[in-house]
């Protein structure tokens, strides 16, 4: 578990799932820059949730809940490169949860986390270009750029820039 002021990012429950489909997996603005496809429906939301439980189990992944609330609100997680480096793997925050300084608290989160439980001397974070709110979170902790890659979005065919950035710790 990862505890910031607002938020708490733990394993998922079952009962996740009403909450992630309301505020995340139904909604298209979330899934704009992410490489998954909106969930459609309640049932498809269950068996969603089931597979995050299971793929959770083995990765170091969670689901932000809102602390005052404890309502799921975006997910977000970590993974090991090499050695003492560790990127993101992927943070998401449900359209109403956006601009409230969540995505700085987990970002914050994350590397502090892989700085006290497996010694990270450096994080990666990455974002595609034209996600300006995403690249401005990564220059506001210090994070400076250090390739950007063309890409295509398996969803729709869709090209971008995937722009990597450094934070030595």
């Amino acid at each position: 578990m990862i505890e910031t002021d607002d938020l708490i990012l733990d394993k998922a429950v079952f009962d996740d799932w009403k909450g992630m489909y309301r505020n995340v997996w139904s909604q298209q603005e979330s899934a704009r820059y992410m490489a998954w496809r909106v969930t459609e429906s309640e049932s498809d939301a269950r068996i969603r949730i089931r597979k995050t439980i299971d793929f959770q189990k083995n990765h170091d992944t969670y689901v932000v809940y809102e602390k005052k609330s404890r309502e799921p609100v975006g997910f977000a997680g970590v993974e090991e490169l090499a050695p003492r480096i560790f990127q993101e793997a992927g943070i998401c925050l449900g359209p109403k949860y956006v601009g409230k300084g969540f995505g700085k608290q987990i970002l914050a989160g994350l590397i502090a986390y892989c700085q006290r439980e497996f010694g990270a001397e450096e994080f990666i974070f990455s974002a595609r270009e034209e996600n300006a709110a995403a690249n401005g979170l990564a220059r506001s902790l210090g994070f400076k750029r250090i390739s950007s890659e063309a890409k295509v979005d398996v969803r729709d065919g869709h090209g971008y820039n995937l722009v990597r950035y450094g934070l030595k710790l």
